[in-house]
């Protein structure tokens, strides 16, 4: 299996400074990063690290879930799948990622949502992505749509 690089340049120091994080392997994007907008509730069209995990944790939960939903002899038609990243202040200094929740809505057919709710547990368990975030809450809300 491939390993897959980001690359990020940074200028300045941590409230004055700012970077770009480029998405190397595939080239796909490069996007700004800045600490003031990561720890601000309206990011002005800047990312952060806790976004990019959101987005990593999102399409390999999707990814995985699929997989099993077909596993399970049912046809995946749809998912729509979001991961929310929280940045909390850490008791022991800094700040720290507190929460993942993941909520996911499904069309799919050949099972009934208690089959789906397991199977979708099964896919927040076996997530390489949920396996590498293992010191982290993760929770999930998921329902057929």
């Amino acid at each position: 299996m491939p390993t897959r690089i980001a690359q990020t340049t940074w200028r300045g120091g941590l409230q004055d400074g700012s970077g770009d994080v480029a998405l190397a392997s595939s080239n796909a994007a490069t996007f700004p990063v800045s600490f003031p907008r990561r720890a601000a509730d309206d990011a002005e069209g800047v990312t952060s690290p806790e976004e990019l995990i959101a987005a990593a944790h999102s399409a390999c939960y999707a990814m995985q879930l699929s997989a099993l939903i077909a596993q399970a002899g049912a046809t995946p038609e749809s998912l729509d799948v979001s991961a929310a990243v929280t940045l909390r202040p850490d008791p022991k200094g800094g700040f720290m990622i507190s929460e993942i929740a993941i909520k996911v809505r499904a069309t799919l057919s050949g099972l009934d949502e208690a089959g789906f709710v397991a199977v979708a547990e099964d896919a927040k368990a076996g997530c390489p992505v949920s396996k590498a975030l293992t010191g982290t809450t993760i929770t999930l809300d998921a329902a057929l749509a």
